[in-house]
């Protein structure tokens, strides 16, 4: 892939997100969201997939769009903390805490921010699926990745956040080993099963 490849990746990642922050029908957004992936990962040159996996792709696993996993929620506080994460590809990525976001019948998720060139706001999750057959992936999932165009907006209140478990998608590292995400810290992994979002079946 060449630096031009990316830069159209993000773009279609980024208009992706716009036309779910904008929609008023959700999973008909989600669902558009889904086959919009499913395009970009089947003919993209900037796709994670590897390529032997490339020709048997059939669509990313992603559950039906359940509107009880979609949340507004205030920023809380938190005393300050910085993660550094070694990714190999893109050397040490800083991210600092910049408060928690407590979900009803979830749990609590650290909120971070991108401490470098670009900034962005950062919110993985690992819930008790992970790992499992047929679950989801043993690292985690984003939720929200804004720097990379994953972003579903501001609340109705102040100091707010969306976060939707159904958007909830693999890293890249999920798919190719030569990439080493930042993954879901203890602040970040929570005792329920999430049902919705992007599950992992091995391979994609």
């Amino acid at each position: 892939m060449t630096a031009l490849d990316v830069a159209d990746w993000r773009r279609r990642v980024f208009s992706l997100y716009s036309s779910v922050r904008g929609a008023t029908d959700l999973p008909a957004a989600h669902d558009a969201w889904r086959r919009g992936r499913d395009e970009l990962f089947a003919t993209h040159p900037s796709t994670p997939l590897l390529p032997e996996d490339r020709a048997a792709f059939a669509g990313l696993p992603v559950q039906p769009y359940d509107p009880r996993w979609r949340f507004e929620v205030i920023l809380e506080p938190a005393e300050e903390r910085r993660l550094e994460v070694e990714t190999g590809t893109d050397g040490v990525v800083p991210f600092e805490l910049i408060g928690v976001a407590s979900i009803p019948d979830v749990g609590s998720l650290d909120v971070w921010r991108l401490a470098s060139y670009g900034g962005g706001i950062f919110v993985p999750v690992k819930d008790a699926l992970a790992g499992k057959p047929g679950g989801t992936y043993g690292g985690g999932r984003y939720l929200l990745d804004t720097v990379k165009g994953a972003d579903l907006g501001p609340g109705s209140a102040p100091d707010s956040l969306v976060l939707d478990f159904n958007f909830a998608y693999n890293p890249s590292c999920a798919y190719d080993p030569m990439w080493a995400c930042p993954l879901a810290q203890p602040g970040n992994t929570v005792g329920v099963e999430i049902p919705v979002g992007e599950r992992y079946n091995g391979k994609y």
